[in-house]
């Protein structure tokens, strides 16, 4: 008899998979950039004059090839797309904090 797995409302298989934190939410932003893009039927090139990116460089995003791409530079991608980045600080505990990137549809 086989388990199968199910991913709880309100997370990503991505949260599930146990990979790095940091790479983890390099992967959420990037996969928003790519549906953004669908979503507003860009070129490259059209995303190219709107971020200030080369086009070579959104072929990787959108491929997910984020190894040479920080973190910082894909939320301004994304700020250039006209979405709203908000980062909470959640309140102290003990141990380490985690880094999680959320987001919300629109209604």
């Amino acid at each position: 008899m086989t388990t199968d797995h199910i991913t709880p409302a309100g997370t990503s298989v991505l949260d599930d998979l146990g990979l790095d934190a940091e790479f983890t939410a390099k992967a959420k932003l990037a996969i928003r950039i790519r549906k953004t893009i669908e979503e507003l039927g860009l070129t490259q090139r059209q995303v190219q004059s709107r971020t200030g990116l080369p086009q070579p460089r959104i072929s990787q995003i959108v491929r997910g090839q984020l190894d040479d791409v920080s973190k910082t530079k894909l939320e301004e991608c994304l700020r250039s797309l006209g979405h709203d980045i908000t980062i909470m600080i959640g309140p102290r505990h003990e141990g380490s904090g985690e880094l999680k990137v959320l987001t919300r549809e629109a209604a």
